[in-house]
Parts: C-alpha cells; structure tokens; sequence
C-alpha cells in the first residue's frame, strides 16, 4: 500500500474518531442529562453507566471505523480506478448455501 494512501486512512481515521467522541457526548448529554462518566472503570461509577458507555463508545468507534474505512477506499477507489488491496470490489459477497 502506498504512503499516501496510508496518510490518508489514518488522517481519516482520525477525523473520524473526533467527531464521533463529540457527537457521543452530546448524545449522553441530552439524553442523560448528565456528562459522560470521566473514568467508566472507576469505583464511583455505577455499573449501569459504565456499561451503557462501554456500549455507546464501541458502538460509536465501530461507525466512525466503518466510515473512516470506507470513506477512503471510496475515494482510492475514484483516485486509482482499482478496488484498495485485501478488499473486495463493490457489490455484495454471495452467501454460501446451507447443504
């Protein structure tokens, strides 16, 4: 893989992840009216917090991946005119059939 398309996973990928922690918190806000929990691991925090900001970060971090991820092999892909290396070409995979 190239350097500049490295740079621009990364730069992607970066991006990405800052605008997903912003919009996660503004998300916790208003609909806990509280802030997100500083250190969910520590004592004070109760479990049910912690774990609903365990999910809503991973969740949260695993979209920001998907669009950082894609975003990028989209535009190599408009760039080069070939499907980025290790990834499939557009469209969808056949399923296998159950025998």
């Amino acid at each position: 893989m190239a350097v500049g398309a490295k740079l621009l996973g990364i730069g992607a990928g970066i991006a990405a992840r800052k605008v997903s922690e912003k919009v996660l918190d503004k998300v916790w806000l208003k609909t806990k009216h509280t802030s997100p929990p500083a250190d969910p691991a520590s004592p004070g925090t109760p479990w049910g917090e912690a774990l609903s900001w365990a999910v809503a970060s991973g969740v949260a971090v695993g979209v920001a991946r998907l669009v950082a991820t894609k975003g990028a092999a989209t535009a190599k892909m408009k760039i080069t005119g070939k499907v980025p290396e290790g990834m499939e070409g557009p469209g969808r995979v056949p399923r296998l059939k159950a025998s």
